[in-house]
């Protein structure tokens, strides 16, 4: 007869809350020999990936209404473009002020493509915008300063 021996579970993988503050409460305490470096090092990786992520969905977003604003004719929809490009706008400056090392990340051509890409076929699979003729690539400043501040459709 064999029987199953249970798998030790970590603080960690019960309860991250819990292993949160455990943690730092190690770390105030310079409690370092208790803590649990393997999984702090993974979550803190997390932490650095999670902004490049955000900063790049935030880029799509704003590409998309760009696209948009400046090539669909629906004065109706202006103002809602508008408004979605002022807070998309105001969420990147917002990573940027507290994360400045990641403005070489957000203005390099790599990133700006592919979130070109992505917010293309976003616009591309509305089906309103079916007749619409995007362009095939932008077709104005990439630089992530005249993206948060030029309106690219005046």
């Amino acid at each position: 007869m064999t029987q199953a021996i249970a798998g030790k579970t970590s603080l960690y993988d019960c309860d991250l809350n819990l292993w949160l503050e455990t943690a730092i409460t190690q770390l105030k305490t310079g409690n370092l020999q208790d803590l649990d470096i393997e999984n702090l090092i993974e979550e803190l990786e997390g932490l650095a990936g999670r902004d490049r992520r955000e900063l790049k969905n935030r880029l799509t977003t704003l590409i998309e209404h760009l696209l948009k604003r400046c090539y669909v004719k629906s004065e109706y929809d202006y103002a809602g473009w508008q408004t979605t490009i002022a807070r998309t706008r105001i969420k990147i400056r917002d990573i940027l002020r507290q994360s400045p090392s990641l403005k070489n990340y957000v203005n390099s051509p790599e990133l700006f493509q592919q979130a070109f890409e992505d917010a293309l076929f976003i616009v591309k699979s509305e089906v309103g915008y079916k007749s619409v003729k995007f362009p095939d690539s932008w077709e104005f400043n990439q630089d992530i300063e005249s993206m948060l501040s030029v309106n690219f459709w005046e």
